[in-house]
């Protein structure tokens, strides 16, 4: 992994990060070069690292949507929400950038050093204020924060606990004037009470990523960019005949050529990937 460096005064270091009250003297960056993608939108995604199925699914969702969309998706490549947001962007083929708290030669928490090695290698970023053999005081994961919530436009928290350490991201992204969103949660499950406390005080509730584009001030998100298709080939071939309007199931048997179980099997996954959904009677259409 190349290792480079920016300091304050140098054309490329991130303006939005200029002024911060205490901005990083040097960023040790890898990776898509910070220049490039720091006139693009861009949403922090933050929350608890002990994450439930329910905060781990919305985060995905929303991450990967946004990023679809031509969102930069920033978080602090720890356990939890903030990897379920990297991975949702990664897996929409979008551009994620991963805050650390260490020095880069010193990925933390180590069991991420393949996702890390994920977001350099589909044209993402990794950026740290520390140089290569740093010690990592406690401090440097709070003082982190101020630099994910200072990347970003707007930063959303999708699950938080009461004391979460999200919530300093939410007070640094406040001080810093930055929209501050939550996914609300449920009222009785812990893990919800920290996303909650912020909507009560004041934090724009977000439910669907159409909320964090309007909250971006685009009445319309950019035409998202082509999802690659992940499925078997028998798959592929249906939802390109459901595309081209062949709708009824026993037709798409006759047009592709292929059994019935087939048919009803490459249907069942489609529609549990979220890729088409029934229209009834036999027919289908895409999602």
């Amino acid at each position: 992994m190349k290792v480079n460096i920016l300091t304050l005064s140098d054309p490329g270091y991130p303006a939005i990060l200029r002024s911060l009250n205490k901005p990083p003297s040097q960023l040790f960056w890898a990776g898509l070069e910070p220049w490039v993608w720091q006139d693009a939108p861009k949403v922090a995604i933050v929350g608890s690292r002990k994450a439930s199925a329910y905060g781990l699914a919305i985060t995905a969702k929303i991450a990967g949507e946004l990023a679809e969309g031509g969102v930069v998706v920033i978080s602090g490549l720890a356990f939890g929400i903030d990897a379920a947001a990297h991975r949702g962007a990664l897996q929409a083929g979008g551009v994620t950038v991963a805050v650390l708290p260490t020095s880069l030669s010193r990925i933390y928490p180590a069991a991420h050093q393949l996702l890390s090695n994920q977001i350099l290698t589909q044209n993402g970023c990794l950026i740290s204020e520390y140089a290569a053999g740093s010690i990592t005081f406690k401090e440097n994961f709070i003082a982190r924060n101020r630099i994910v919530s200072g990347l970003a436009d707007i930063l959303i928290i999708t699950e938080a606990i009461i004391n979460s350490g999200s919530l300093h991201t939410a007070r640094f992204a406040l001080d810093q004037g930055k929209t501050v969103m939550a996914a609300p949660g449920n009222i009785t499950s812990s893990t919800s009470e920290g996303c909650n406390n912020l909507i009560k005080s004041g934090a724009v509730p977000v439910t669907a990523a159409d909320d964090v584009w309007l909250a971006l001030g685009y009445m319309a998100k950019k035409k998202a960019r082509p999802r690659p298709f992940r499925g078997s080939e028998q798959e592929r071939v249906v939802l390109q005949l459901i595309g081209d309007g062949v709708t009824n199931q026993e037709e798409l048997a006759l047009a592709s050529q292929i059994d019935s179980a087939a048919i009803a099997s490459a249907l069942t996954m489609l529609e549990i990937t979220g890729q088409i959904r029934p229209q009834g009677s036999g027919h289908w259409t895409v999602s």
